[in-house]
């Protein structure tokens, strides 16, 4: 056993797991932030919360049934750093971590129940090749092994390349997502409750 101990803190030492927060090397394996992190992270509460500000920005925009986010966004801050390592960095783990609360959050809402499937919206197909994957669907993944819903991958695609917005206000945000998106196969989702992505 005591072999055992010294060949994984040797590994260790070779191929430190650190959190991706922070850089702290005290955490589990299967973990991507340690205990602080974890706790800093800017929870909403929204899932629980009808009438919540991310749903009252769809009003008149679309018909949907419930919507909300896991954390605030704010600059410089945990979140922010965590979304760079996951779009830009090639992180893929900490967009399947970051799925895994998500799902755990969405589990203990009852107004989130009847989801039939989790639908990932997709990235540009330039974008996709130059990134290698679709943080939505890392998300979906996530979702997926907290909360068990199947993750359609391949429902909807995005029609229309539209520029980064990266540095768009809500408004313009919302103009350059008119009419990109188009479901490729209805039957696959005909009565199905969606979350999307």
């Amino acid at each position: 056993m005591q072999l055992k101990e010294w060949a994984n803190d040797f590994l260790h030492l070779i191929f430190p797991h650190t959190c991706t927060g922070c850089g702290s090397d005290i955490l589990n394996e299967e973990q991507q932030l340690c205990l602080h992190c974890h706790a800093d992270m800017p929870s909403t509460h929204f899932f629980n919360q009808p009438g919540n500000p991310v749903e009252k920005n769809f009003y008149g925009r679309l018909p949907l049934r419930n919507a909300a986010a896991g954390y605030f966004f704010t600059k410089e801050s945990l979140l922010q750093h965590l979304i760079i390592q996951l779009k830009y960095r090639g992180n893929k783990q900490i967009g399947v971590y970051l799925g895994q609360l998500l799902g755990k959050a969405i589990m203990q809402s009852e107004r989130f129940n009847n989801v039939d499937v989790l639908v990932p919206l997709p990235l540009n197909p330039r974008r996709l090749q130059r990134r290698g994957y679709n943080q939505a669907t890392e998300l979906c993944k996530g979702i997926s092994l907290s909360w068990n819903r199947p993750v359609l991958d391949n429902v909807v695609v995005r029609k229309v390349y539209t520029e980064t917005q990266t540095h768009m206000g809500r408004i313009n945000r919302w103009q350059n997502m008119d009419g990109v998106f188009d479901v490729l196969n209805t039957n696959t989702l005909s009565g199905k409750h969606i979350l999307l992505v």
